[in-house]
């Protein structure tokens, strides 16, 4: 059997393969429920046979949220949409996971296909933004607040908050959302955090408030539930957030309780020189792997079944999480076990269809 389709074990949790649908924003909710969109994209993967299938970015707080149609977990009335979805996955033979997010400075925008722009606070469907620092994103968007030590201590209650209720809808794996310029990568990147008290300044400052949330899910979160973080494993910038920065990192969560980093770049600065080809953020992976013998996922330009099953044979990563690849086709994992020689099952409703 290949490497891509074979099972891994995570704590006490079996994943059937090494493929995850990677959180995708869908800016599809309504004051931040989930809904027959969500059901429908999520559990057509899961019909299609991916080993875990982790929720776009979720918000723990109405202000954390990317955009006023992101998928939220901040009240209790919230989990039985989202538990609707975990039992469809599970029920199909896949792992479900969530994102749990905070978009700090990034927060309060339309959605891409609105434009994309900044919502001023005094629009109706804006909110004021908080980050590190008082620093926007772009010279041309509305400057966040920055973050009072009540407001890093609501940030934490609101992500120990937000696991209780992902435990209670039935997700198994919980990723913190650290990258792609959101709050808590904007803590991490100097570019971001100008802070002079304890949560800025030094990287050890920088790194202390992702380690305390870790902390606060690690006595949460079930010790044979799996915990992850997402990262981006640099800034692109000189002068912000590295790659040394990153197995640093690593190695500090791998002692509190991380059992994997899902290696990403990128999105802390508007006008990174980011290289956008194939497979370019696998190299961090296998770095942080390498370096650390932590487990890490790869991600980001992985579109070809032999490129994946390469990272893994080649010790690069233990998963490969695909985004795009799975919007083109939900069905991934059945049509690269063809493409493979490997007999993955068919859900029975589609056994007429596999190829013989």
């Amino acid at each position: 059997m290949s490497l891509l389709l074979s099972p891994l074990t995570i704590r006490g949790v079996e994943l059937k393969n090494r493929l995850v649908v990677s959180p995708m924003c869908q800016y599809s909710s309504v004051d931040g429920f989930a809904n027959d969109w969500h059901l429908v994209h999520l559990g057509s993967r899961a019909v299609g046979g991916a080993g875990l299938i982790i929720t776009e970015a979720t918000a723990i707080s109405p202000e954390g949220r990317i955009t006023p149609h992101d998928l939220g977990i901040w009240t209790d009335e919230h989990i039985p949409g989202l538990k609707r979805i975990t039992d469809f996955i599970t029920a199909n033979g896949s792992v479900p996971g969530i994102q749990l997010a905070h978009a700090g400075r990034k927060a309060s925008h339309h959605r891409p296909w609105d434009g994309g722009k900044a919502i001023l606070s005094d629009e109706p469907t804006g909110w004021q933004t908080g980050a590190p620092s008082a620093l926007p994103f772009t010279p041309d968007e509305p400057a966040p607040t920055a973050l009072t030590s009540e407001g890093i201590q609501q940030v934490r209650s609101d992500f120990r908050s937000a696991a209780e209720r992902a435990l209670q809808a039935g997700f198994v794996v919980a990723e913190i959302h650290a990258a792609h310029g959101y709050l808590l990568h904007q803590f991490l990147s100097p570019l971001s955090n100008q802070r002079t008290d304890e949560y800025g300044g030094s990287f050890e400052n920088r790194v202390r408030l992702l380690l305390e949330i870790v902390d606060d899910l690690r006595t949460i979160w079930p010790a044979d539930y799996p915990l992850f973080v997402r990262i981006s494993a640099t800034d692109w910038t000189e002068g912000g957030w590295a790659a040394d920065d990153s197995v640093a990192l690593a190695a500090l969560l791998q002692q509190h309780g991380v059992d994997l980093i899902d290696c990403s770049t990128g999105g802390n600065v508007p006008k990174a020189n980011i290289p956008n080809t194939a497979g370019y953020q696998v190299s961090f992976s296998e770095r942080i792997k390498r370096e650390t013998g932590l487990a890490t996922g790869a991600v980001g330009l992985i579109t070809e079944v032999a490129q994946a099953e390469a990272i893994l044979t080649d010790g690069q990563a233990d998963l490969i999480l695909l985004a795009r690849g799975f919007l083109r086709d939900p069905y991934f994992p059945l049509h690269a076990a063809t493409e493979l020689g490997d007999d993955m099952p068919w859900p029975v409703q589609y056994e007429r269809a596999k190829p013989r």
